[in-house]
């Protein structure tokens, strides 16, 4: 996830944004250890049986960290279905590039503490190969519409616009809402997942 940060501002908007991202950092934290991952474990069933993940050829996938939504069962079951996985680097503001990886052993711990390959050791996955692709999203929550409220750095906003293929967005079913753009926390360059996927 590339440790997105939220940026203080008066913007209203951006006021709303990190008072529900606030609001949503403790009420995932506060799910039991053994709730979440039982709750995930379901998730990644449910992931795993989706048409977007069994058609792709390439699983582009966060590392979870702290209370995310974990996804090493996502992507061990991409590995033992044959599939390349792609993680995220970031390489600039708004900006991250994906590498493939055949094993979660040599990732490097980014200044936010987010593990990434290493991109002198790992080969490049790029979008525009024509290969089938899956994104796997995280975020704090997602509404009805596939709408998400990230961490604020903008990351996935700007990937979203340049990806042509499925995404979906992994949420437990206690952290969705109805709709963000009813909370006030869309904005005109925030684009839905495909889907979402809950317990």
């Amino acid at each position: 996830m590339c440790g997105e940060q939220s940026e203080k501002t008066a913007d209203p908007s951006a006021l709303r944004k990190d008072a529900l991202r606030a609001r949503m950092r403790a009420a995932r934290k506060a799910i039991p250890a053994d709730e979440r991952a039982r709750i995930d474990a379901a998730i990644c069933d449910r992931v795993c049986a989706t048409p977007e993940f069994q058609q792709a050829q390439v699983v582009l996938t966060y590392l979870s960290m702290g209370a995310e939504v974990d996804t090493r069962g996502i992507i061990n079951r991409a590995w033992q279905a044959g599939k390349t996985v792609a993680l995220p680097r970031c390489t600039g503001p708004r900006q991250m590039r994906w590498f493939r990886v055949a094993s979660l052993d040599n990732l490097q711990k980014s200044a936010f503490g987010v593990e990434e390959p290493l991109a002198d050791d790992a080969p490049e996955q790029l979008l525009s190969t024509g290969e089938r692709m899956v994104a796997i999203v995280p975020g704090f929550t997602f509404d009805a519409d596939g709408y998400r409220l990230g961490y604020g750095g903008g990351f996935y906003d700007t990937f979203l616009a340049d990806f042509d293929g499925p995404s979906l967005g992994l949420c437990r079913s206690a952290m969705r809402v109805e709709s963000l753009s009813e909370l006030g926390v869309v904005d005109e360059y925030d684009l839905p997942v495909t889907a979402v996927v809950s317990d």
